[in-house]
């Protein structure tokens, strides 16, 4: 392997990939998967923190109307459920010797180390991979906005985003329509203006005010992020410079 592009990334990963055909929780042989791909990342020598949802076990917006609850108590389940994939993460990545941290924006501690920016970076330059649970410990915000928030905290070089069989960002969901159209490389601003959901407003925001590129990918492919890694075309990249690769 040559030199990695980037030597410090976040990763972020929805709950939804953790399912896989799952209709809920956390599918062992992914989870599994997941820790191999992340300890990949880190013996290529690279600072990896994650951002992990929880939409695999409780997704706010959509169940507070459900179950009756304001918006801001379903946020805070939600960020719970991100802690309890945080910590199986963990587990699983301490199984395959690699040394973890999970920090917590939510005081937990019991459970987890509370978030602070200084020590997430000290633990990152001592070669430990770093979760962030608990969102950005707010409600009305999503993990993609958190995912944005700690990569310019932390003085990330590029957001990996990792989606669940979607390998980049399209002008349509790929899922549902057959003829939409994927895109090797967009703006921040045409995100925005396209309204494409693939990442929210004030996440993109964030990493264009911060100069963080963000590269979409399908995480079930076991090459991508190797790829990614070596500065290869895979996925969708937002933002950053258009190089060769894109």
């Amino acid at each position: 392997m040559t030199t990695p592009k980037y030597k410090r990334v976040l990763l972020k990963i929805s709950g939804e990939a953790l399912m896989d055909d799952m209709n809920f929780g956390i599918d062992p042989e992914t989870i599994n998967r997941v820790a191999k791909q992340i300890k990949d990342i880190r013996d290529m020598g690279v600072q990896i923190a994650i951002v992990v949802g929880g939409g695999n076990i409780f997704r706010g917006v959509q169940n507070s109307t459900k179950l009756g609850m304001d918006q801001a108590s379903a946020d805070y389940v939600g960020m719970l459920a991100t802690t309890m994939n945080a910590l199986v993460l963990q587990g699983v990545l301490i199984q395959y010797n690699v040394p973890v941290r999970v920090l917590n924006a939510i005081k937990m501690d019991q459970i987890a180390e509370q978030y602070v920016r200084l020590r997430a970076i000290r633990h990152l330059e001592k070669g430990r991979v770093v979760i962030f649970a608990g969102g950005t410990g707010n409600p009305f915000f999503t993990t993609d906005t958190a995912a944005a928030l700690r990569a310019s905290e932390i003085n990330a070089e590029v957001m990996l985003m990792a989606k669940n069989k979607v390998n980049g960002v399209y002008d349509k969901d790929p899922r549902k329509d057959s003829t939409a159209k994927k895109f090797d490389y967009i703006s921040y601003d045409d995100i925005i203006k396209k309204d494409l959901k693939v990442i929210d407003t004030a996440a993109i925001s964030l990493c264009k005010n911060n100069h963080i590129p963000v590269v979409v990918f399908d995480f079930g492919d076991k090459e991508s992020i190797g790829k990614i890694l070596r500065g290869e075309k895979e996925g969708t990249l937002i933002g950053g410079e258009q190089n060769h690769a894109y």
